[in-house]
């Protein structure tokens, strides 16, 4: 059975999609900690990130670093943190949170679904 995350990139349910290269694909999370708080998703359903064979693992980082470059450009922030837990949903993901103070990754911020369009539409230019 396919997890939510494929289900998104496939539109079987609704969710924003920033990018998708074919082989990996970016998600903002329905539950953010700031505004830009994204998933980076290889498209295989592999639950533990180091499962992952050599290369797509390798490429996956690449893409993470390139994504990130995006969205600190966009968001302003002073850096973007990553987060590699993957309990909740097994399928390999990457979090990337635009910081800019310390304890930024504390505290759960409420935004918009028009904010998250204005910001996937800036992704997208």
């Amino acid at each position: 059975m396919a997890t939510i995350f494929t289900k998104i990139r496939d539109k079987e349910i609704p969710g924003f999609i920033f990018d998708d290269n074919g082989e990996f694909f970016v998600i903002h999370t329905n539950n953010p900690i700031q505004l830009g708080h994204l998933l980076v998703i290889p498209y295989d359903e592999i639950d533990y990130i180091f499962d992952l064979d050599e290369i797509t693992y390798h490429k996956l980082w690449e893409y993470v670093k390139n994504i990130s470059t995006i969205l600190q450009e966009i968001t302003k922030a002073k850096k973007i943190a990553i987060k590699v837990e993957g309990l909740e949903v097994n399928h390999v993901h990457i979090h990337l949170i635009p910081i800019n103070h310390q304890g930024d990754m504390l505290v759960h911020t409420k935004v918009t679904e028009q904010e998250i369009v204005d910001l996937q539409n800036k992704f997208k230019n």
